[in-house]
């Protein structure tokens, strides 16, 4: 049986408000860049809890909103990411990264020490489910669940940036501890750990750029 629905509201713009306002909205999001350094300063909950809203507001297949976002303070659970974590990443770095790999992070200067998972004053891990359970303890399909929930790490990643904040994406591999850790049933699979937080004042980013639209777009 189809849904009810609602009027569709949202303010009528003119083109030439649309194009102001994007291009203001493409200043903001072309100074987002990766943070690998944080301050230790608190980030209110009620600041994640409306992240995680937003996040929440990504459109997904069939609408089953298959993602799950566990959202870490505490310090010895944080703790105990960052040791499975770096466990995983030394074993990366020093045995399973290809030359090719390892060539194309070298200017990035990344290693398997990752002082962010404790430093940020919070640590967002975001799971993706695979399916969901009945009341009858049947298994209720999901569907395109990665694509779903890459749109709502979009969001919640620029919902962050627009309100000051730092992130990281940080996707160790394995990352089945994470399951373990934050205590999630078997139909969730660890998507990836975003740590949010201040960028430390010392902080320093790449001096990087990105592709041009003629590289990234193709009009018709």
């Amino acid at each position: 049986m189809p849904l009810p629905t609602v009027p569709y509201v949202q303010p009528r713009r003119s083109g030439e408000e649309i194009v102001a306002q994007l291009k203001v909205d493409y200043a903001l999001a072309e100074a987002r860049r990766t943070v690998r350094e944080f301050s230790s300063e608190p980030v209110p909950k009620e600041a994640i809890e409306t992240a995680i809203r937003i996040a929440g507001t990504a459109p997904s297949g069939a609408h089953r909103q298959p993602w799950t976002f566990v959202a870490i303070s505490d310090p010895t659970v944080k703790e105990r990411i960052r040791e499975a974590a770096e466990a995983e990443e030394r074993a990366f770095y020093e045995s399973k990264i290809t030359d090719e790999w390892r060539a194309a992070l070298e200017p990035l200067g990344t290693d398997f020490v990752k002082k962010h998972l404790t430093d940020a004053p919070w640590l967002i891990v975001v799971f993706r489910q695979d399916y969901e359970l009945g009341e009858d303890g049947g298994r209720i399909k999901n569907y395109y669940m990665t694509e779903s929930v890459g749109i709502a790490v979009g969001f919640l990643i620029q919902a962050l940036h627009r309100a000051g904040l730092a992130t990281l994406t940080h996707t160790p591999a394995p990352m089945t501890f994470l399951r373990d850790i934050c205590g999630r049933p078997a139909n969730e699979k660890p998507f990836l750990i975003l740590p949010v937080g201040y960028a430390h004042p010392d902080a320093r980013v790449p001096d990087m750029g990105r592709k041009s639209l003629s590289e990234i777009a193709v009009f018709l």
